[in-house]
């Protein structure tokens, strides 16, 4: 686990741009149970979590389609929420970073850990911005 003052500017970063942060099992059924489309950011300490997955998530907001809910989970301090959120991202393995958008609960578009490593926030929000434009 990390200390709350080494991730609380990360996690900040998320929820000043508008994203609710889930904290329990609760928090994450509740969110996912909702109608219409949720982003799942699965915040991480890593360098590419800061350099493309934050920014682009955030930057990908600002198209005429976006996701109804925004949420986040933060790898490595909030395990309870992290889990439950990862168990509705089944098939896919744990991963941190990672981006998930659902539609009426169910997954539709995943960007794990591979697919945001070495790409750039722009390549990050262009990809989601095309999945809100499918999806929203």
């Amino acid at each position: 686990m990390y200390p709350e003052e080494l991730v609380k500017p990360m996690r900040d970063e998320l929820i000043n741009a508008g994203f609710d942060a889930l904290y329990t099992n609760e928090d994450v059924e509740n969110a996912l149970s909702k109608e219409g489309t949720t982003l799942v950011v699965v915040n991480s300490v890593c360098g590419c979590a800061a350099g493309t997955a934050r920014p682009g998530a955030i930057a990908s907001l600002g198209g005429e389609k976006v996701p109804a809910n925004l949420t986040t989970v933060f790898a490595g301090v909030e395990k309870e929420s992290t889990q439950k959120a990862r168990e509705f991202m089944m098939p896919f393995p744990p991963s941190s970073p990672a981006i998930a958008l659902f539609k009426d609960g169910n997954l539709v578009h995943m960007l794990e850990r591979h697919h945001i490593e070495g790409r750039s926030a722009q390549m990050i929000a262009q990809n989601l911005a095309a999945a809100y434009n499918e999806h929203c």
